[in-house]
């Protein structure tokens, strides 16, 4: 998949591993002298670390609560073994709900299903749901709205006159360079930006940037823009996205375990990166956005929320693929969220099937894993089709 390269490469770079390439090419970074050098670190540090983010990073807590845990009986099972495939391209675990039973799930590289581990950038999707929490509270009044509103300090700039919306889709019209391969890209300095008290330092480092294309005319991957999705919605509610988040998801969607949330250099959580949960917890937020928004019985996004949410709403120059509001979408109706290193959810409403991978890819990136990915999931989907759910 074309689209899938840059939600993968984005989680990267939100925790600042890009910001001094030179060095972590002279050395060996190990999580513990690099906590922020992930991409570089060892295939078997990243397989040990994945799973305890919260040791080498701040995190902030995001807590269940004391709602009952949502109960996901076993179904039917599919006539699929996972094993080659989590071999060979380090998976930590596999789940297939359909219908909201489980129909497989299997777990590698040492983790259980009480095991914590790390999102990368699936984590947008879950603030892009933040969005449609505030739009329903009302603490945003429109999706039309100038960003300006809520973050003032962008002002001035590139910003004037974008829309919340735009900003969801990232086709705010604002230069961003996100050249891996350039240090000197916006996407390998905005993490560098000084933090001064009161401010927002990525909000800062945004704020200069000027203006490329008229607002809503052009998509550019941006992940600055995912950032500020997140500082918009915080300063919308006038509380930490990880608290935001324990409040309208986790304590109501009947989680199993607490997660964490990874938090910046001005001790914010990272609007586009790292939460990190357990296996069925993410596939309870795979049925949360199969049905509709619907946790703990009540609606919590409007009506219309994840009708246009999943759906293509910018080209991101891919036939038959789209970019929703943090969402990856296919014109087929199934949507997903990527991380890097192999973090997916699959959403497929037609076959009411969420379809969850947790793994520590030998590479961040790369055609062979994505094309081995591909091919386990249409692989998933042939064994659902073949024996359908009693």
């Amino acid at each position: 998949m074309k689209h899938a390269l840059a939600p993968l490469f984005a989680a990267v770079v939100l925790t600042g591993v890009l910001t001094a390439p030179v060095a972590a090419q002279t050395r060996q970074p190990t999580p513990e002298t690099d906590p922020a050098g992930v991409l570089f670190w060892a295939p078997a540090d990243r397989e040990r670390v994945f799973r305890t983010m919260d040791t080498v990073l701040p995190h902030a807590p995001v807590s269940r609560g004391d709602t009952p845990v949502r109960a996901l009986p076993e179904g039917a099972p599919i006539d699929v073994d996972p094993t080659a495939y989590m071999q060979d391209q380090r998976v930590a675990g596999v789940l297939v709900i359909q219908d909201g039973k489980v129909r497989l799930e299997r777990y590698g590289l040492g983790i259980d299903a009480d095991t914590r581990w790390v999102s990368f950038s699936m984590t947008k999707s879950l603030t892009s749901t933040l969005v449609g929490a505030a739009l329903k509270s009302g603490a945003i009044g429109s999706l039309e709205d100038p960003v300006t509103r809520y973050l003032p300090a962008l002002a001035g700039g590139g910003y004037d006159g974008v829309t919340v919306r735009q900003l969801l889709t990232m086709t705010s019209g604002v230069r961003w360079n996100e050249d891996y391969t350039d240090p000197n890209a916006d996407v390998a300095r905005f993490l560098q930006e000084p933090s001064v008290a009161g401010q927002d330092p990525v909000v800062t480092y945004m704020a200069r940037l000027p203006r490329a294309a008229e607002p809503g005319t052009q998509w550019n991957y941006s992940t600055g823009e995912t950032n500020l999705v997140g500082a918009l919605v915080a300063a919308a509610e006038n509380k930490p996205l990880a608290q935001l988040l324990s409040e309208h998801i986790w304590s109501r969607a009947g989680m199993q375990a607490d997660a964490v949330w990874a938090l910046d250099q001005g001790g914010r959580e990272i609007g586009g990166c790292c939460v990190s949960a357990v296996l069925r917890d993410w596939g309870r937020i795979g049925l949360m956005a199969l049905e509709d928004g619907v946790v703990g019985g009540e609606r919590i996004v409007p009506d219309d929320w994840f009708a246009q949410a999943v759906t293509k709403q910018a080209d991101i120059g891919s036939p038959g693929e789209g970019y929703g509001f943090q969402w990856w979408t296919q014109d087929d109706g199934v949507y997903s969220a990527y991380g890097i290193f192999g973090q997916t959810i699959r959403v497929d409403p037609e076959r009411k099937l969420v379809i969850v991978v947790l793994s520590a890819w030998p590479n961040a990136v790369g055609r062979p894993h994505s094309a081995a990915r591909r091919a386990f999931l249409d692989q998933v989907v042939r064994a659902v089709d073949a024996a359908p759910q009693p």
